[in-house]
């Protein structure tokens, strides 16, 4: 393939001077006070460098739009995958693209990366790279597929000499793969490339979706601290694994030494300890299982303390849950709660393009510090208990809320934990419009550490515009405020007055 530079620049090209930098993001307080028990790290495994911090670009808008060296392209093996992303580049970079793809590259497998050049995009070259599809049986060959995706781009611009590169988000929900876990393997095989050869790239450019663009903004504080508090921050937010050298996964099993002759003893320093690198290894010995028990029945008549069994406390603990639900059930078909019900923060209002019953909540609308929590609480399993006994989602509006409308994390935390399995079970998609950043960061952190059974379900959505993907316009109901908010904030062309009325109803 002959590498030349393009014959002209589009004039919706966007310049890298024009793309807001890591380092001018604002940095915000975590709320580790509230939510986080130890750290994971007495010292950051990434310090802050704010040389690296300077080389991340953040870009929302289209890929194909940026003068860059190279942008990347997640294809598929046949170079042709249908998404959006890599149609778009298809099309715009014009028929020359597919006449090199079919004569000169014709195929890409999964990890690793061909180059073509940019052609009629501004950006001089494009690397194709596939990859993985997730499967949880095959979950560490999936997370060190997408490591070779990312390290093998970056070595690839580094070996072509290109300062600059447009990185767009290689995992793929269309492919299964977790938006969360797909960030942590690109940022800190990012961060470990940077910290190697910060000297070859001026800029990378990270080209995310609005779906994306919450979680980097999370993440990246914790592999690109910009103050010591974020720093400080990332001992107690960072997973405890963080990969190898080049932020490669790690896996237990490589570390064991094999014998190829049973008989062969180990010597001295050979001498491994594998029950460490086990971390799913159970040492039968020790569990509740093997131990033997007496009779308990005798033991509580002689004032003996049976021994402990988790199976037996886990139930326990299910059945009190349970009780407790349902005494709440009736709680709320009993007693009078106009006083909640009367504010109309939580409705039902019609159903998604699936049939599934859409409940919206305003979070404005929600007096959290004049409200009585525990009839709250009650008129929420009242609204919701006919609804969870099907699939369903849920649209929060964090429009214009302020603090004085967000309830305790210790009232969440109960709340969720009272409502019992079919709420999570059935809950389909929880949609976030207008979050802010500390909302983006608060629903990290509660789903990361308190409700990671809906942790891959939750997505935030600059605009109301993204729900029509998901939801006929006709089908929601949302107060007016929320639209002209969102006018402001993202123009006009999408809205059809006769979809919306005036105010919601409960």
């Amino acid at each position: 393939m002959r590498l030349m530079e393009p014959l002209g620049v589009d004039v919706k090209a966007v310049e890298l001077q024009s793309l807001k930098r890591w380092t001018d993001f604002p940095s915000r307080p975590s709320p580790i006070g509230d939510l986080a028990d130890s750290a994971h790290y007495t010292v950051s495994p990434f310090p802050c460098q704010p040389s690296l911090n300077n080389k991340i670009a953040i870009w929302t808008g289209d890929v194909t739009l940026l003068q860059v060296d190279a942008i990347v392209n997640p294809t598929s093996e046949t170079m042709d995958d249908n998404s959006p992303l890599c149609q778009r580049i298809l099309a715009r970079a014009g028929p020359d693209l597919k006449k090199e793809i079919y004569n000169e590259v014709k195929e890409c497998r999964t990890g690793e990366v061909k180059t073509t050049q940019g052609h009629d995009l501004p950006a001089r070259f494009i690397i194709h790279t596939v990859g993985p599809v997730y499967n949880t049986k095959y979950q560490s060959a999936a997370e060190s597929t997408l490591h070779c995706c990312y390290r093998n781009v970056l070595q690839k611009a580094r070996e072509l000499g290109l300062r600059s590169i447009g990185l767009p988000v290689i995992n793929s929900v269309r492919r299964n793969y977790p938006a969360e876990a797909g960030a942590h393997i690109a940022l800190r095989t990012l961060r470990r490339f940077l910290e190697q050869y910060s000297e070859s790239m001026g800029c990378v450019v990270l080209a995310l979706e609005p779906g994306d663009l919450g979680i980097y903004e999370v993440l990246l504080s914790l592999y690109f601290p910009r103050t010591l508090a974020e720093e400080e921050n990332a001992c107690y937010q960072l997973p405890p694994d963080i990969g190898g050298m080049d932020g490669e996964p790690q896996l237990p099993d490589r570390q064991i030494r094999i014998i190829d002759n049973p008989q062969h003893a180990l010597h001295g320093d050979e001498t491994v300890e594998i029950t460490a690198h086990l971390e799913t290894s159970v040492n039968l010995g020790e569990h509740a299982f093997t131990q033997m028990q007496g009779d308990l029945d005798r033991q509580r008549l002689l004032g003996e303390r049976p021994t402990a069994d988790p199976i037996a406390d886990i139930m326990l603990k299910e059945m009190q849950h349970k009780e407790r639900y349902e005494r709440l059930l009736r709680r709320a078909k009993m007693e009078d709660l106009t006083e909640v019900s009367g504010i109309g923060c939580l409705y039902q209002s019609g159903v998604d393009r699936h049939g599934r019953p859409v409940v919206v909540f305003l979070g404005k609308w929600f007096p959290a510090n004049n409200l009585n929590l525990d009839k709250a609480l009650l008129y929420l399993i009242q609204l919701m208990d006919p609804i969870v006994k099907g699939d369903y989602v849920i649209a929060y509006f964090h429009t214009m809320t302020v603090s004085n409308n967000y309830p305790s994390l210790h009232w969440l935390k109960e709340v969720y934990n009272v409502l019992p399995y079919k709420y999570k079970k059935n809950l389909k998609q929880f949609y976030i419009i207008h979050p802010t950043f500390w909302t983006k960061m608060m629903t990290w952190w509660f789903t990361t550490f308190m409700a990671p059974a809906i942790k891959q379900k939750v997505h935030s959505l600059p605009g109301v515009e993204y729900l029509y993907e998901v939801m006929s316009p006709d089908q929601l109901e949302i107060p007016a405020y929320i639209t002209e908010y969102d006018m402001t904030i993202n123009g006009l062309r999408y809205y059809q007055p006769e979809h919306y009325s005036s105010g919601a109803s409960t």
